[in-house]
């Protein structure tokens, strides 16, 4: 057994970017009695940002990267760490009494309606009601007419299949959407919808090659997204995703319409699982389990699926627990620190609050050879390599401000923003960063759907509650 930390979170791979279009006419007006519509809404400004990624500018095809694969089960708590160049860039965690229900389906009934808020709150029978803001309603206005608003289409007591896109934390409920998408390995079904959608992060020859395939494919009520592990599969291959998936969606159908809500009528798989099923493609050379049932598993999955990748799954077999062969605990231990060493002497801090994440960035004992120029310039450029390895490890959520050192050449401040965005095109999460401000600060968001590794490995301070100090006796 690994003497790496005890986890105590789970968390869920996200999807990759996807260009979307609409294919044919806009659908007709549900029931709102009924389960929504696919059809996206412009209402709301606390959607998912769906709708807003379509202005963003668009990601460029993702680079080959060899990566390895290191799946650690353990009665406490499974993790799964991805590893590029022997250094972890991904890891996830899940015990069984602290489960993740992202992308669980459940037949929900609406509480209350808050119309100042453009959002409702939906029973879902988790213990704690899950906020569904208008934008994630899905119903949408006759053409030309603007989208009815959500005092509207949903009424208290009124039931509504819903999805869970982020886990609750802390006082804050499980996010849910309306518009519920079924991922499978190499496609996502979007039922009742009418959109075509190719993931970003692929060549444009090969997006438009399984555009085409696509297209021929899709139900003509149902929308798909094709994701970036179907690169380079055949027809057949699809085909077979897609039976799958409109058969898990016909027997979430059946369950909801049988149940009285609020019921549980899809669980997304466990997350051993689901990490295959999103993150095990061609970029990674090997994926190393060390337990023989879970293997075995994984690679009936795997042949089902990708039987090409079958010869890339391996049994551990080593003296050292798997974590500690490839240093894997160790990278872990660091990454819950708030200091991070950079290669040539400086450091940056990383502090969580409750608004957003602060990384200040210090020359520490580098002092340099030449002038101080080149001093900053080196230490906020392995800043910005850092930074964007310690989001996606630790991952970082929400807003994001970093504190580089001031520096006079703008060519060199340019020069630090686009290493930063450059090496951010491996984050599989969204992100959005904006130049520096003129106080010298680069402020970013970056999309998560749960807790990060830090409180997945920590709990806060019994004694001042997660401050970070003690207080003085002041009677």
């Amino acid at each position: 057994m690994s003497d790496s930390p005890a986890p105590k979170r789970e968390k869920a791979p996200d999807l990759a970017e996807f260009e979307t279009a609409q294919i044919g006419p806009t659908p007709a007006k549900a029931d709102p009695t009924t389960e929504p519509t696919k059809e996206r809404s412009d209402r709301g400004r606390r959607s998912n940002g769906r709708s807003r990624r379509r202005g963003q500018r668009r990601r460029p095809p993702r680079q080959a990267v060899e990566r390895v694969m290191l799946v650690h089960a353990d009665p406490d708590g499974s993790q799964i760490a991805v590893l590029e160049a022997n250094n972890i860039v991904e890891h996830y965690v899940t015990r069984e009494q602290d489960r993740s229900i992202v992308g669980n389906v459940y037949l929900g009934r609406v509480q209350n309606v808050l119309p100042g808020m453009e959002a409702s709150f939906v029973d879902i029978g988790e213990g704690r009601n899950g906020v569904l803001y208008a934008g994630e309603v899905g119903i949408a206005g006759d053409e030309g007419d603007e989208t009815p608003r959500i005092e509207t289409v949903l009424k208290p007591g009124q039931p509504i299949l819903v999805q869970v896109t982020k886990d609750p934390m802390r006082a804050k409920g499980a996010r849910l959407t309306a518009l519920v998408s079924i991922a499978g390995r190499h496609l996502v079904l979007v039922p009742k919808a009418r959109s075509l959608g190719v993931s970003r992060r692929l060549s444009d020859a090969e997006r438009e090659r399984l555009r085409d395939l696509a297209q021929a494919l899709r139900p003509s009520e149902h929308g798909l997204i094709v994701r970036t592990a179907a690169e380079g599969v055949s027809k057949e291959d699809l085909e077979r995703d897609l039976k799958r998936l409109l058969d898990t969606w016909t027997e979430i159908d059946q369950r909801a319409g049988g149940a009285k809500a609020p019921a549980l009528v899809y669980q997304e798989p466990e997350l051993e699982l689901r990490v295959i099923r999103d993150l095990f493609n061609r970029d990674v050379v090997s994926c190393v389990v060390d337990d023989a049932e879970l293997e075995s598993k994984l690679r009936t999955y795997v042949r089902s699926t990708s039987p090409d990748l079958d010869h890339r799954l391996e049994l551990y077999q080593g003296a050292l627990p798997i974590f500690e062969h490839y240093r894997v605990t160790e990278q872990i231990r660091k990454s819950l620190d708030r200091r991070v060493w950079l290669p040539s002497g400086g450091h940056i801090v990383i502090d969580r609050t409750e608004a957003m994440t602060v990384v200040d960035v210090n020359t520490g004992k580098f002092v340099g050879k030449s002038n101080l120029e080149a001093t900053v310039f080196k230490t906020n450029t392995e800043a910005a390599l850092e930074v964007a390895r310690q989001l996606r490890v630790r991952d970082i959520g929400g807003i994001i401000v970093i504190d580089f050192i001031d520096m006079e050449d703008v060519g060199n401040r340019d020069g630090v923003i686009r290493t930063f965005r450059k090496e951010l095109e491996q984050d599989r999460s969204r992100t959005q960063v904006f130049d520096i401000s003129p106080l010298g600060l680069v402020q970013m968001t970056r999309k998560n759907v749960s807790t990060g590794i830090v409180e997945a490995f920590s709990d806060p301070c019994p004694t001042c509650e997660g401050r970070g100090i003690l207080t003085h006796n002041i009677d």
